[in-house]
């Protein structure tokens, strides 16, 4: 159960900062920050949240640009948890009551902030997938035994999370189902994994703190949407 202690101290930028890049769901130029919400993320504001290990900053090239680490996704989620500073005024506590009550009906209607604030665009290729793949599906059937369904490839990929996952829902990299899978075709896989996103019981999300992702994890990444995508969990969330 998170206490307020698990919440740092933020100022209302610092907070406003990590709730637009919660609700974006991807990383976010400066540019980007001023266009959708009006403000920037530097200076104190942006060393402290780096420095709690709440925003990952790439200064290589400007302008620069912010996402959430798995710790700013956690403090993110439990904003609510704790009072809001008294300077951020009326619109600062307004804020909270949402994030409070977003909190409680995703709660109930057991899905996650991830999922939830997923881009749209994720899900749009699934319907135009099955023509785009179909052509790499026929290329490969000379060295394939035989045919495999749609529907069977799901089900390999169920199974071999099965083998891989700790606990149902436990999150498994696309990189170790890969490896169970390597005799399925990669087009295949690829269009299971882009229909099997629209299921229930499915979430498939890119790892926040791309700098911790090694080269075999960007070369098993799963295209989705405009991103790519590191990490499959099946069951509840």
């Amino acid at each position: 159960m998170t206490s307020p202690a698990d919440v740092p101290h933020l100022t209302p930028n610092q907070i406003n900062a990590l709730v637009v890049l919660m609700v974006e769901a991807r990383r976010l130029t400066n540019v980007e920050l001023k266009e959708l919400a009006g403000f920037t993320l530097t200076g104190q504001d942006n060393k402290k949240l780096v420095d709690l290990g709440l925003v990952d900053t790439d200064r290589t090239h400007r302008p620069f640009a912010h996402e959430l680490t798995e710790e700013g996704w956690r403090v993110a989620r439990q904003l609510h948890t704790v009072a809001p500073p008294k300077q951020g005024g009326s619109t600062t506590r307004s804020l909270f009551v949402v994030l409070s009550n977003l909190h409680r009906s995703l709660d109930r209607l057991r899905v996650s902030h991830g999922d939830f604030f997923k881009q749209t665009g994720a899900t749009a290729p699934a319907a135009s997938e099955p023509q785009q793949q179909a052509p790499a599906a026929t290329a490969a059937a000379p060295t394939a035994a035989a045919p495999v369904s749609a529907a069977e490839v799901e089900a390999l990929v169920r199974s071999a999370y099965r083998d891989l996952a700790n606990a149902p829902g436990a999150w498994v990299g696309l990189a170790d189902v890969r490896d169970r899978l390597a005799d399925t075709d990669r087009a295949a896989l690829d269009a299971a994994l882009r229909t099997m996103v629209g299921r229930e019981d499915v979430r498939i999300i890119p790892v926040a703190n791309t700098k911790s992702l090694t080269a075999r994890d960007r070369a098993a990444a799963v295209r989705i949407g405009n991103e790519d995508n590191h990490a499959l969990a099946i069951g509840p969330a």
